[in-house]
């Protein structure tokens, strides 16, 4: 049993770790990735959109980080084709932040978005870095048309060539009659392209109709492709982030007056009928709980997929309980972070650190862990201290992206310090990045102090350093615990994470639901995503 070929690891009298090899085979053992509990990214994407094209021909490099594109890119592809499996237009993004995620949806997949954040300054934010995309877009624009026209004169001096290879290359096929091929192509469905038993019960009829269009949309020349492509870059912008040029100038002074009336009228009428409009992005400010009441935030709420991109705390768990209450959201795509701000039920302030508890039954509540029944049942916790550690980032550190062991060492005799000096066990302020600020461990100390309004007048200089010199002998046994907590890290990520899917898997109205992994996890460690479609008969 798992129990006998791990019994091993700890002292049976102490408890403490004697077998640091067994203890780290074990950890992965309990890894989410060698449990093999993941749906591959790749096999969704492809029951999602059977033979639809990739949409991977804008980079967003330009404008985001290396770690916030990689995430964008991939997370925005996936939920464009659940968006089109569904046959809706609507995307809800909770925990927004300065809108990523939600512009990139807007502009390049055509989707009406509304990014919700409980922060005005995030909103706010979201709003400027829409009048700067304004100005990347219009900049791209150039480049495309400028792309198109050499691109234009290429194919012009190839076509000859072209058209000689390629009849000699028909020379032995048969003639293809053209209401015949129509034919065949009308008579290709969804349930052609997408793999029977990877989703049950879901809708279909909207995606056949955009398959249809696809069909016919393949039938135009490349040509007219490239060109539609490349115009359409006015199209995927929000309306206030575009300036509409018209292809001829006026030629009187009146007639730009009654032009730019009329331009005045179509945006008035644009906002109004925002409804029905789909390549648009609204980012709202409100705090979202399991409570909430989209219709209150969302006048047209619709069909709509609801996401998360590192939605810290227990927003996550939250968004899984509207997903699962709120019949208008037809799929979530969830990913999650901040393991250590999540409330949990059963949690004792007195639990030992990376231990996993028991308690008696309390009080039914909405809380952040556990959300399963099982581990409800079981009275399951981490305590926050296993939290933190679920933090770690476990491939960041085997390529060499060592632990700040300093700045932890600071922290560490810092909590001596006022634990023994100021008598606080416990407090709700947070001494932040002060380390980055700070010249020395002496100026570190002052800064958090006076952040923490500790009096720092009673604490001598000569104090503070001795209980520097005193501990940092044991800065290497610092090091070593922090580093079994990253060997530890994926095995309670791995509950956090299987008490969400098992919570979906515990629902009625759930078609399909798992765990994938989206991102590169050096790029960024909290990689997984928690995706549920309802069934048909929900929608």
């Amino acid at each position: 049993t798992d129990d006998c070929r791990f019994s091993s690891v700890f002292c049976e009298n102490s408890k403490k770790l004697i077998d640091v090899h067994s203890f780290a085979l074990a950890a992965k053992y309990y890894s989410l990735s060698n449990l093999g509990l993941c749906t591959p990214l790749e096999e969704i994407l492809e029951a999602l959109r059977g033979e639809s094209p990739e949409r991977n021909d804008i980079k967003t490099d330009e404008f985001m980080n290396n770690k916030k594109s990689h995430e964008v890119q991939v997370m925005s592809e996936l939920i464009d084709s659940i968006a089109n499996y569904c046959g809706i237009k609507q995307v809800i993004d909770i925990g927004s932040g300065k809108g990523y995620l939600s512009s990139f949806l807007s502009m390049h997949y055509n989707l009406k978005v509304y990014g919700i954040d409980s922060s005005n300054t995030n909103t706010h934010g979201a709003h400027e870095r829409n009048k700067k995309l304004k100005k990347h877009w219009r900049a791209y624009q150039s480049r495309a048309r400028a792309n198109l026209k050499s691109q234009k004169s290429e194919e012009v001096n190839d076509r000859p060539v072209q058209t000689e290879i390629k009849c000699e290359a028909n020379t032995n096929e048969k003639p293809l009659n053209n209401n015949s091929s129509l034919q065949s192509q009308d008579q290709v469905t969804t349930q052609d392209l997408v793999p029977s038993g990877v989703f049950t019960e879901i809708a279909t009829s909207e995606t056949s109709k955009q398959t249809e269009i696809n069909l016919v949309t393949q039938t135009h020349s490349d040509e007219s492709k490239l060109s539609e492509n490349v115009l359409a870059i006015l199209d995927v912008l929000p309306a206030d982030a575009v300036e509409v040029f018209s292809s001829s100038r006026c030629d009187c002074g009146e007639l730009c007056e009654e032009e730019k009336a009329q331009r005045k009228m179509a945006s008035i009428k644009a906002k109004a009928s925002k409804s029905s409009e789909s390549n648009l992005y609204f980012p709202l400010t409100s705090y979202i709980t399991a409570e909430t009441e989209l219709s209150d935030i969302i006048t047209d709420l619709e069909g709509s997929v609801m996401v998360g991109l590192h939605t810290c705390g227990d927003l996550a768990p939250n968004t899984l309980r509207i997903f699962i209450a709120k019949p208008e959201i037809k799929a979530v795509c969830s990913v999650g972070c901040c393991y250590h701000l999540l409330s949990e039920q059963y949690e004792n302030q007195e639990v030992t650190p990376i231990i996993f508890f028991h308690f008696a039954d309390c009080t039914e509540e909405v809380w952040g862990f556990p959300m399963c029944q099982y581990l409800k049942d079981e009275g399951w916790c981490c305590g926050r201290n296993a939290r933190m550690s679920a933090c770690l980032a476990l491939e960041r550190v085997a390529v060499g992206q060592m632990l700040p062991t300093e700045s932890l060492f600071y922290r560490a005799v810092l909590q001596v310090i006022i634990e023994e000096i100021y008598g606080v066990t416990k407090s709700d302020r947070h001494v932040g990045k002060i380390f980055s600020k700070s010249s020395s461990f002496l100026d570190y100390v002052r800064k958090s102090l006076k952040k923490l309004e500790l009096d720092d007048s009673k604490l001598p200089d000569s104090c503070i350093m001795d209980y520097y010199e005193k501990y940092k002998h044991r800065m290497n046994e610092l090091e070593a615990f922090n580093m079994l907590k990253v060997v530890l890290a994926p095995c309670i990520e791995v509950l956090i994470l299987l008490d969400r899917l098992c919570y979906l898997k515990e629902q009625d109205n759930i078609a399909w639901s798992g765990l994938v992994k989206l991102f590169d996890p050096v790029k960024s460690p909290r990689c997984y995503a928690v995706i549920a479609l309802k069934k048909q008969s929900c929608f």
